[in-house]
């Protein structure tokens, strides 16, 4: 992710996937976190109610000065819009929450107001930016991504609520899913445990209590499109948790994205209508 460098090649790539009779992965990573599928298949069930806010942000602190300048090469390419594209914080990590918000929710942007920054005076893009979001049942939404939020690390979070409840994710405890109803203590599910649901269980490769992250989640991806390929190979149907993955849609969604931030961010009327073109 993102899936191209702009989204005249994602339309592009869109339609080879599309005229093909191939499968394609795109390793949208969280979204192979066992808790993050079990959030998603308890608000699919109805366990929080109809979603009416979506708070999702990613702070990173690593791109607090210059880095590109210091022979750091994530940093050049990252900070590079002719490497990069021309988002720069939004397009590496913001599409990771965006694609998040809407993985998780089951719900699809539909209109946005961003703003974008360039916090470290000398980058050539942006280093920091939020984004306001409506979404196709009414719900509202906000989404902040920054690689300037000085001493962060990695802290990608979730929190969705509805009319009954609320879900809440962090990626710095990865293991753990916060469901909160009213009048009741918060509950805390945790990967790896008898009590979760089918899309959990499938990804989840390690027993309670043992860490489990980021590399596991890139594999769950991995585990699952090859499984969808052999069991097609063999004539068989592959299980509904093994198409569970992104795929070219969430790519281009995620491309219409970046373009709808960047223009938005250069209008003066700012709200714009999400519209995919394919």
């Amino acid at each position: 992710k993102p899936l191209t460098l702009n989204y005249q090649e994602a339309k592009e790539l869109y339609h080879v996937v599309k005229s093909s009779s191939k499968r394609f992965l795109l390793t949208h990573t969280y979204s192979g976190y066992p808790m993050i599928k079990q959030a998603k298949q308890m608000i699919e069930e109805g366990k929080i109610g109809k979603v009416w806010k979506v708070y999702v942000e990613y702070p990173q602190g690593w791109l607090y000065k210059l880095l590109e300048t210091e022979d750091n090469k994530q940093a050049e390419w990252r900070t590079d819009p002719k490497r990069n594209g021309l988002a720069g914080c939004m397009g590496d990590i913001g599409t990771h929450a965006f694609h998040l918000a809407e993985y998780v929710s089951g719900l699809k942007m539909e209109k946005l107001c961003a703003d974008l920054y360039i916090k470290v005076k000398g980058r050539p893009i942006d280093d920091d930016g939020v984004v306001l979001m409506r979404f196709d049942n009414g719900a509202s939404g906000v989404l902040m991504a920054s690689q300037t939020d000085t001493g962060l690390e990695n802290n990608l979070k979730i929190r969705v609520f509805g009319d009954k409840g609320g879900i809440e994710w962090q990626q710095e405890d990865n293991n753990s899913l916060i469901v909160r109803y009213p009048n009741q203590p918060a509950q805390i599910f945790r990967a790896g445990t008898g009590y979760l649901g089918s899309l959990a269980q499938e990804n989840t490769r390690t027993p309670a209590g043992h860490p489990e992250g980021y590399v596991e989640a890139f594999a769950n991806l991995y585990r699952n499109f090859a499984r969808c390929i052999y069991a097609e190979r063999a004539g068989q149907t592959p299980k509904a948790e093994w198409e569970d993955y992104p795929g070219i849609e969430d790519g281009i969604r995620g491309m219409a994205f970046i373009d709808h931030v960047l223009a938005s961010t250069q209008s003066e009327t700012k709200w714009t209508p999400f519209i995919v073109e394919k």
